[in-house]
């Protein structure tokens, strides 16, 4: 028995009638030899979406589509993946080229999220939508639960700050941009005229316009 079919037994639940697939699933593009992940990544991210959104609407039957659409963006975020696939062991998992190793690409947010999808994708077509419904929501069932209150995201609400003191939204600026290809990090500012400013890093933009909302709403609450 390969790594790859323990894995996707012990961890995934599920036993393998193709471990090609996954093993294609956990396959970064720096390998440069045959199939990489993409193609899984892209059909994954959309049974994610489908299976979130299907969760979310019959858990919460009287939220309106705003409130379900935070909950829904918290759920299929790049970060919450990541925190997945660590979850799941997957940095020791994914398959790199040499130069891709040595940037320490296993432990990029943007490589570990997606092979997670990946691993969706590639659990549909191995064993059907039920199979990959079944390890989402299994899988995705802390996060699910813990959804007490409908999240409001940090630039939301910084936006809301600002207006509430009647200032102009928030400016976000790309400060520096840095690392390999596959294992970026942007380091982001952000500024509301006459409160303050902020900066932060991320492994996308989206992620470091995150932390510094967070990190302005810190100290300005």
């Amino acid at each position: 028995m390969t790594d790859v079919t323990a894995f996707v037994r012990n961890k995934l639940d599920h036993e393998p009638k193709d471990p090609k697939l996954f093993e294609v699933a956990l396959t970064h593009k720096s390998v440069g030899k045959g199939d990489d992940y993409e193609r899984l990544e892209f059909l994954g991210d959309r049974v994610l979406g489908c299976v979130i959104a299907r969760a979310l609407y019959e858990r919460h039957p009287n939220e309106p589509e705003g409130y379900l659409s935070r909950r829904y963006n918290v759920l299929v975020a790049r970060e919450t993946c990541a925190e997945i696939g660590r979850e799941l062991g997957i940095p020791a998992l994914v398959r790199l080229g040499k130069q891709a190793r040595e940037d320490r690409a296993s432990e990029s947010e943007n490589v570990v999220g997606d092979v997670v999808e990946a691993l969706i994708g590639a659990l549909l077509l191995d064993g059907g939508i039920e199979v990959a419904e079944r390890f989402v929501l299994h899988i995705w069932e802390p996060h699910l639960a813990g959804q007490r209150k409908a999240p409001q995201h940090p630039k939301s609400a910084l936006q809301e700050l600002a207006a509430a003191r009647e200032c102009k939204p928030p400016i976000y600026e790309v400060v520096s941009r840095t690392g390999a290809h596959h294992a970026p990090k942007f380091t982001i500012r952000v500024s509301v005229a006459g409160l303050g400013e902020a900066t932060a890093e991320g492994t996308s933009k989206q992620e470091a316009e995150t932390e510094a909302a967070t990190a302005l709403l810190k100290q300005l609450q």
